[in-house]
């Protein structure tokens, strides 16, 4: 089963950098991209032509360059198709990699979350590109490594082969109407594990339908970790985490603290209007980013080796 990619969704969230219901499809990595094709690169050909073509990470030392949005990272490790509560998800897509804080984010939330919420762990969609990146298809943000998309389904006890692991699809807890949760879907379990994710202190946000932090804000208004959760188009089959720049990282643009308050308030309200749910379309897609317009370094980190 595909998940629709309605044009309206596309643009709104490319212009925001967060993740789309496309991240859930299957995907293939793109052959590789020789050096001196990079090196003839001219301003006007598409960063995600030149990152959606790595297939191995940048022998240097680990850093997040530029935003998360508009950026690259260096050094990154993969994560491993499965460990203790998690396994990968869309493995031909090539997306499982991060910053080393990522990795190790997304290795001490998974057995956090699998207790908090009685799961037997979680399922990981995309990371990041090898060399982060813009990418082929899906996102306009997990450019630099510390993005990542946790399935809303929990992980099934058993161990899903490769093919499974291509085809299966997640679950959306959101109302057709889109006004609130689907109560048939979604469980306990779903507020336990984005608790779990938002009191961790590396965590700076966290993406969700704006119907997913209604119930949340039904069932834990006034706690302060709700502040890490923000309403976005989408989102309603997976969320996603974004951590704070890790501290010494002084080529990583960090992002706007979260508003005071646990944003149930009349701000949450607006997501609800006919203006939110069905948003005029753009009049011209989204120009894609080309090299020139990241960050100097993500030309020394696509050379690299």
């Amino acid at each position: 089963m595909r998940i629709p990619y309605p044009t309206y969704v596309a643009t709104l969230v490319f212009a925001l950098g967060t993740s789309l219901c496309l991240a859930l499809e299957r995907g293939a990595v793109a052959r590789p991209l020789a050096t001196s094709r990079l090196a003839a690169a001219d301003s006007n050909t598409p960063a995600k032509a030149l990152f959606g073509r790595v297939t191995r990470s940048a022998d240097m030392a680990p850093e997040p360059i530029g935003f998360y949005s508009r950026g690259c990272v260096a050094g990154a490790t993969a994560l491993t198709s499965q460990g203790p509560h998690w396994q990968t998800m869309r493995p031909s897509r090539n997306r499982n990699w991060g910053h080393p804080a990522l990795i190790r984010f997304i290795e001490r939330f998974a057995p956090a979350a699998a207790a908090a919420a009685q799961w037997p762990g979680i399922l990981v969609g995309d990371l990041s590109q090898p060399r982060g990146g813009p990418m082929l298809t899906g996102h306009a943000s997990h450019q630099i490594g510390l993005d990542a998309d946790i399935w809303l389904k929990p992980m099934p006890a058993q161990t899903l082969t490769l093919a499974e692991r291509e085809e299966v699809s997640s679950i959306t807890v959101v109302r057709t109407d889109r006004m609130d949760v689907d109560p048939s879907a979604w469980t306990p379990g779903h507020l336990a594990v984005l608790r779990t994710a938002a009191l961790d202190d590396d965590v700076q946000r966290i993406f969700v339908n704006a119907a997913i932090k209604k119930a949340l804000c039904r069932s834990a208004g006034g706690e302060p970790w709700l502040r890490k959760i923000r309403p976005e188009h989408g989102h309603d089959y997976h969320f996603h985490v974004r951590l704070w720049c890790p501290v010494g990282t002084d080529n990583c643009t960090r992002q706007d603290p979260t508003p005071q308050g646990d944003g149930c308030d009349d701000t949450l309200a607006w997501w609800f209007t006919d203006e939110a749910l069905h948003p005029k379309p753009s009049a011209a897609p989204p120009v894609p980013l080309t090299l020139v317009k990241l960050p100097p370094a993500c030309r020394t980190v696509l050379e690299a080796r």
